[in-house]
């Protein structure tokens, strides 16, 4: 960048050169033309300039001889700046020397800030972020403030730890208020313009939400091989704030990147995938939102996911038999083993109140173990 400050008590008589318009600021698609005027102290006549825009030779057919040393330069159709700190035109003598520069700024007013949002860790702090814009790129250096104040009787306040979140974003860390609604807004502001969001409210309760869930582990069900156990930490924030959580489960096989996801996980801190594909590697990411906050009936907003934690699914026996059954097999089959369950369990429950979770899948083990003698001795049981 090019600016010529003259040192103090010296005399402009001793610049070189005076470029004029000096650092302007023009819309995309103007035309401008750029003088340069030579001190008569040098001895240059406008026959020994030339002109450069960024650091490129600009053509002598847009040059224009105004005087005897002055040398002008049409510029037209100009397009957004390449740098934000504006694009170096500079007046040079024959010998390729320096003579005076100015900064060209070529852009776009700023467009309305959009989409804030906000969020709290501690219910003592906010963090929101915001979109720039539908177009968003100005070409020029865009200052982005977001402001703040209690709605019905604050003062504006203005956030001061900028790109927390993202490179639209900013951090408020204390002095916030509990069960009074804030109004939010953020304002955009550059060399050729202002522009001011709408208008956001809410209360600080209603945006709260947490760490992701800890010490995410997941393990097999004993022999099951369509099963995976999942089982996790609540967030720290949980133990220190008086409100609940629930969870949300997804999970996707290692060669796979769909997600299936699980809503109705509730407020436990550990499940059960069923139905998984044996001898299978399952990545699994649990998530949190916190509810019921200081008797809030309104939700929070819901955690990142952990990091995802792997387990695979035992290996099935009877892949080694031959193919799946297909069609009326699969009916029959049903049936059959339908029919071994409720033997099975004549044999080892009294009564029903035995019947659950645990007993199925001790049931499980065992046709799995049956379907491997069979295997073994090469008859049907």
């Amino acid at each position: 960048i090019f600016k010529f400050i003259s040192p103090p008590f010296v005399s402009l008589a001793a610049d070189p050169a005076v470029i004029s318009p000096q650092d302007p600021t023009l819309l995309i698609g103007s035309s401008l033309v750029a003088t340069c005027t030579v001190s008569p102290d040098f001895h240059l006549k406008a026959e020994d300039l030339y002109w450069t825009l960024n650091g490129r030779r600009l053509p002598a057919a847009s040059y224009t001889v105004l005087g005897p040393t002055t040398l002008g330069v049409a510029l037209a159709h100009l397009n957004g700046s390449k740098q934000q700190s504006g694009d170096n035109l500079v007046c040079h003598s024959r010998d390729g020397g320096i003579l005076a520069g100015s900064c060209l700024y070529v852009g776009l007013p700023p467009e309305k800030p959009v989409n804030i949002t906000c969020w709290s860790k501690n219910m003592k702090d906010l963090t929101c972020k915001w979109a720039p814009g539908t177009e968003g790129e100005t070409f020029l250096h865009t200052n982005y403030t977001l402001k703040y104040k209690l709605r019905w009787y604050g003062r504006d306040n203005t956030c001061q730890e900028y790109h927390t979140a993202g490179p639209y974003s900013c951090h408020i860390p204390k002095d916030l208020a509990l069960f009074t609604p804030y109004e939010i807004w953020v304002e955009a502001s550059n060399r050729l313009g202002v522009a001011v969001s709408d208008v956001i409210m809410l209360d600080i309760l209603d945006v709260v939400t947490t760490d992701p869930p800890l010490d995410v582990h997941v393990s097999r069900v004993g022999d099951l091989e369509d099963q995976l156990s999942v089982r996790w930490s609540s967030p720290p924030a949980l133990k220190d704030f008086l409100f609940q959580a629930k969870y949300q489960i997804q999970y996707r096989v290692e060669d796979s990147s769909e997600w299936k996801v699980m809503d109705d996980v509730g407020n436990q801190t550990s499940c059960r995938l069923a139905g998984l594909r044996p001898g299978t590697v399952y990545f699994v990411q649990v998530r949190c939102n916190p509810f019921g906050i200081y008797g809030s009936k309104k939700a929070g907003i819901w955690s990142d996911w952990s990091n995802p934690t792997a387990a695979s699914t035992p290996r099935s026996e009877r892949a080694a038999g031959g193919c799946d059954p297909k069609g009326g097999e699969q009916n029959t089959t049903l049936r059959r083993e339908l029919k071994q369950f409720f033997g099975w369990v004549k044999k080892h429950a009294y009564g029903c109140s035995n019947l659950g979770i645990k007993l199925y899948d001790q049931w499980r083990v065992w046709l799995q173990k049956s379907h491997k003698t069979r295997n073994q001795v090469g008859k049907e049981p």
